[in-house]
């Protein structure tokens, strides 16, 4: 495997994003939650929840589910019980992990790397050294396969460097982890976090952009972007169409 560095020289450089800069960081993310976030989830989402044959049903568990939920086992009771988990959980958090990386570049341009297996180069805010950066969606986002595929990656690059007599110590060769807190991170991260640091969620914002709250600014940024969608009409929807599908199929007609 050939990786690729950029001669580089290791200064203690002092990074403090301006105010103007923050401010125009969270519009964007503003404009790519909109675009990218909310479209799809409304139109790939739901639609696909409201057909039945987009979940694995099993006929001897959902009136349970329903009447757990609803108090009844209708059509209507069985469709919701279905519905609201996609919608709400699964689905959204599965497109919001495949679209991080693009996020990211639209935040924060220039920042993407040339380097093999890395996603993005920054100056860290804490200790000033120049990081090379795999970042990840979330604390239980990667597998077994992904350890090995970070690590090999890092290693050739620390390999790479010291022959090239560059200043890239381990602690230079970072996984980035968009949300959550350390204690949350899966066995896996923390396998990888026995060679190379694992840098999570609000301490990751406030390594790159030098604002420590800046990790709770995006995620007020991304709410106020939220108080603009109401999708109850849209849930409604979905769910009356499935619950069609669901009558059809599992109830006898009277």
């Amino acid at each position: 495997m050939y990786v690729f560095l950029k001669n580089i020289t290791f200064e203690k450089i002092t990074y403090e994003m301006t105010e103007r800069e923050r401010l125009s960081i969270l519009d964007n993310a503003k404009e790519f939650f909109r675009r990218e976030i909310v479209s799809s989830h409304i139109e790939g989402a739901c639609k696909r929840a409201s057909k039945l044959k987009e979940y694995n049903v099993n006929p001897f568990l959902f009136k349970y589910l329903a009447n757990f939920l609803t108090g009844n086992d209708s059509a209507e009771s069985i469709a919701k019980a279905l519905v609201l988990p996609r919608i709400l959980g699964s689905s959204i958090n599965t497109s919001f992990g495949m679209k991080i990386q693009k996020l990211i570049g639209q935040l924060f341009q220039g920042l993407g790397s040339t380097t093999s297996g890395i996603d993005i180069e920054f100056i860290d805010a804490i200790d000033g050294r120049k990081k090379y950066c795999q970042l990840k969606a979330g604390p239980n986002t990667i597998n077994h396969d992904d350890v090995t595929t970070v690590t090999n990656h890092f290693k050739a690059i620390r390999n790479l460097a010291r022959t090239n007599n560059l200043n890239v110590s381990v602690d230079d060769l970072i996984v980035g982890v968009i949300y959550g807190e350390e204690i949350e991170l899966s066995s896996h991260y923390k396998n990888i976090s026995n060679s190379f640091p694992v840098i999570v969620g609000k301490d990751f914002w406030y390594r790159l952009t030098g604002k420590g709250d800046f990790y709770f600014d995006l995620i007020d940024a991304i709410g106020d972007v939220a108080l603009e969608v109401d999708g109850s009409h849209i849930v409604e929807e979905t769910i009356s169409n499935l619950a069609i599908e669901i009558k059809a199929k599992y109830f006898k007609e009277i």
